[in-house]
């Protein structure tokens, strides 16, 4: 839709552009009206709907039209003070209806070299933000690597308190955005690396030094086994913000019990919680976060539980919505499918019923429902045994 119509000119810009040189199917249309003012574009398109305070951004039959940042004496000045201004050098180019290219000067070997870099000195202070972009960034586009610009910058962001002063909102919008991304880990990575996590994530600033359990289970620190986790869980983002809380209580294991976490699915509910909450994130991801780190341990040994701990753990699972996402969680945690029958024994539990004389008594009633369940969970697992010594 790059078009020119009067007094207004009209450019395709910013991740749009790069997506298509990239080769990737771009989600989202971002325009630049490079030419004329809000007035003159209103004018052209009274259909517009105006939106936006910094500077005015309007939306028209889906798509983001925005005025430039600055503007000069002429559309190519303007265009050049626009992406000279904007976040990452990457994303700094834009189309016309000609097919003109126009860009950063770092753009096009960035974009050749897969490299993330600061579209100039002061990005981060000017929007700090983008330090939570340029984490997104890098969990959506693996294949792209930090600029040294980019992690001083970052670290510089940190220091300074400039991440302080965002919005707790937006921040958790840009770690969705990444928990969906195609190598979600990558968002950990690089705020851990830059030293970014203390002000917002304050849960895993220590994760990277704190060793994920002894050496026979684990050869890397909680950072790097959360990491790992939430790669292996790409695809769902509530599967993968629960990888990122379910080991947040090994945080708080002292000093003199390492690398053992005896406790820690219990201690990490409510770090997930705090987590969750001070980021504004839906309560579903809150509640979801806070399953993970309580009962990820306990699932991960289901063959290994008493029937009627499974029926709480099934219920429990069952009532939250969470049994497909823990069956995920725990497949990348143990490198093995161990609820495998989870998914029937629910089923069967089920459909157990409690006797007209049993129902209506309370507490009782529920004691009662649970010991049917747990004997029908025994006499499936005797049944399964015997099959498999039968093979």
């Amino acid at each position: 839709m790059v078009t020119s119509r009067k007094k207004i000119k009209i450019m395709i810009v910013g991740g749009t552009v790069r997506d298509m040189l990239i080769g990737r199917v771009p989600k989202d249309m971002d325009m630049l009206i490079a030419s004329g003012s809000a007035k003159d574009f209103m004018a052209e398109f009274p259909e517009a709907r105006p939106v936006g305070k910094s500077h005015e951004i309007f939306f028209l039959k889906g798509l983001e039209f925005s005025l430039p940042r600055k503007t000069g004496r002429n559309i190519e000045e303007t265009v050049d003070l626009d992406l000279g201004a904007r976040d990452f050098t990457v994303n700094s180019m834009a189309l016309d209806e000609n097919g003109e290219l126009y860009t950063h000067p770092n753009a096009l070997e960035d974009l050749m070299n897969r490299k993330l870099r600061p579209g100039f000195r002061e990005s981060f202070r000017d929007d700090p933000l983008r330090v939570f972009r340029a984490a997104t960034f890098l969990a959506r586009f693996p294949e792209f690597s930090a600029h040294a610009e980019l992690l001083h910058g970052m670290a510089e962001a940190a220091k300074s308190g400039w991440i302080k002063n965002i919005a707790p909102d937006r921040v958790g919008v840009e770690l969705r955005k990444g928990l969906g991304g195609a190598k979600p880990g990558n968002f950990l990575r690089l705020l851990i690396k830059t030293g970014c996590l203390a002000y917002w994530f304050p849960e895993l600033e220590k994760a990277d030094s704190i060793p994920a359990g002894p050496e026979q289970y684990h050869d890397k620190s909680v950072a790097g086994h959360t990491a790992e986790i939430m790669d292996l869980t790409a695809g769902n983002p509530l599967t993968c913000w629960m990888a990122m809380c379910h080991d947040l209580g090994k945080m708080l294991t002292p000093a003199e019990h390492l690398p053992s976490h005896h406790g820690h699915d219990k201690a990490g509910a409510s770090p997930a919680v705090e987590l969750g909450k001070r980021l504004l994130l839906p309560t579903r991801f809150i509640r979801a976060g806070e399953t993970a780190a309580q009962l990820h341990m306990k699932a991960g040994n289901y063959r290994e539980l008493r029937p009627g701990t499974r029926v709480d753990l099934l219920m429990k699972l069952h009532v939250s919505g969470l049994l497909e996402n823990m069956c995920e969680l725990c497949r990348a945690d143990r490198n093995a499918d161990v609820l495998a029958s989870a998914r029937d024994d629910l089923a069967e539990i089920l459909k157990v019923s409690l006797p007209l004389k049993d129902r209506n008594l309370g507490e009782k009633s529920g004691e009662k429902l649970r010991t049917l369940r747990a004997s029908r969970l025994k006499s499936l697992t005797r049944g399964r045994n015997w099959q498999n010594l039968l093979k």
